[in-house]
C-alpha cells in the first residue's frame, strides 16, 4: 500500500512539471504569435494591449483546458494496465 502511494505521489509531481513546462510552452507560443500578427498586419493601437486581450482569450480557450489531458491520460493508462494485470 505504502509502494501505492509513493507512486501516485511521485506520479502526481511529475506530472504538475509536464503540465507547468507545457502550458509555459503554449502561453509563449501563442504571446509569440500575437506579438508577430501585431507588427505584420495590425501595427496600430497599444501592441501590449492587444496580447494582453489575445492572451484573455487564450486563456479561456479550450486549447488551454486541453492541456489537463496530461494528468487525464496517463491516469486512466496506468489504471487500465493495472485493472488488466490484476483483473483478467
Amino acid at each position: 500500500m505504502i509502494a501505492l502511494l509513493r507512486f501516485v505521489i511521485l506520479g502526481f509531481i511529475a506530472l504538475t512539471v509536464v503540465y507547468v513546462s507545457l502550458s509555459l510552452y503554449s502561453r509563449a507560443v501563442r504571446r509569440g504569435k500575437l506579438e508577430r500578427e501585431w507588427d505584420q498586419e495590425i501595427r496600430q493601437g497599444d501592441r501590449a494591449a492587444f496580447v494582453r486581450e489575445g492572451l484573455e482569450e487564450y486563456d479561456a480557450s479550450l486549447r488551454r483546458k486541453l492541456i489537463l489531458g496530461v494528468y487525464v491520460v496517463p491516469t486512466i493508462v496506468v489504471g487500465a494496465i493495472i485493472y488488466i494485470t490484476n483483473y483478467m
